[in-house]
């Protein structure tokens, strides 16, 4: 890849849990990791279970330097952060950010915690890597080189931010975890989705799940598939990446939701992983 691209690579898909096995093969049961190389920068948006596989394809490269954004610490967005490999090696540098909870709780501290006996046998301090860890505020911005990078609050359990990267005349919304509200789009989720050249949103549900009489979702900080079309509508959004999967949800619903997807809103694709997408920025005018 050159300096001169934007490119998207999706390392976990999954929402809750893993859930490898035969029937996730194709969109894969890794949660939720993805991986932006933005010009000269990587940035990377959860650490999920797929962050370990991103790790591991980074493996015998030096002096790496990355950026990591959480959106919050559900167990499924920081379970593969203790499994980094290059967060292990000494010489890389890792800047860490994330918006404290309710409680002040840093990123650092919710990170440092989750890998304390008893629940893991190392602790963060093990990792040799450069780790700088930063708090960010809601609806901050912050200036990565020319790469803009915007955060805004999510209707979720506990909190949670989505991003909004911008680089060149390429923006790319992940928004994920939200859930959508009754009656109207969030405003957040609107700003953060404008006229995006991709919005990866979290889609974990059907309708028909969601409002389930017998199991209703309701309450549960997830969003429907139906829900994310209509605000990729609303936001003249180019391309809509479905994401943040139900681990129950098999690879032959996949593909159904996804082709049903796609008669609403033809562009559209259901987050695998492995799945890359690449842009070429608009080119700068000289005077």
């Amino acid at each position: 890849m050159t300096n001169e691209r934007f490119q998207i690579k999706f390392w976990g898909v999954r929402g809750s849990i893993p859930c490898p096995g035969p029937d996730t093969v194709y969109y894969g049961g890794n949660t939720t990791c993805v991986e932006m190389r933005v010009g000269t920068e990587r940035l990377i948006f959860d650490g999920g279970t797929g962050l370990r596989l991103l790790g591991e394809s980074l493996q015998g490269q030096m002096n790496l330097q990355g950026h990591l954004f959480f959106t919050h610490t559900h167990w499924d967005h920081i379970q593969g952060f203790p499994f980094f490999a290059p967060a292990f090696q000494r010489g890389n540098h890792f800047k860490i950010y994330g918006v404290p909870t309710p409680d002040g709780s840093t990123i650092q501290a919710r990170l440092h915690d989750q890998m304390l006996h008893p629940n893991f046998p190392v602790p963060l301090q093990i990792m040799q890597g450069n780790l700088e860890f930063y708090d960010l505020e809601v609806d901050e911005t912050l200036y990565i080189q020319d790469i803009c990078i915007e955060n805004r609050k999510l209707n979720h359990p506990g909190e949670a931010v989505g991003y909004r990267v911008s680089w060149r005349g390429i923006h790319v919304a992940f928004v994920t975890d939200t859930e959508h509200f009754p009656h109207r789009l969030d405003d957040n989720t609107l700003y953060l989705a404008h006229q995006a050249n991709v919005l990866i949103i979290d889609a974990t549900y059907t309708d028909d799940e969601y409002y389930d009489p017998q199991n209703s979702r309701v309450g549960w900080g997830h969003s429907t598939w139906q829900e994310a079309i209509k605000v990729a509508q609303a936001a003249q959004v180019k391309q809509l990446i479905l994401f943040h999967h139900d681990p129950s949800h098999h690879d032959r619903r996949m593909a159904a939701i996804a082709a049903e997807a796609q008669q609403q809103f033809p562009n559209t694709l259901v987050a695998q992983e492995g799945l890359v997408l690449e842009f070429l920025p608009v080119p700068l005018i000289k005077s």
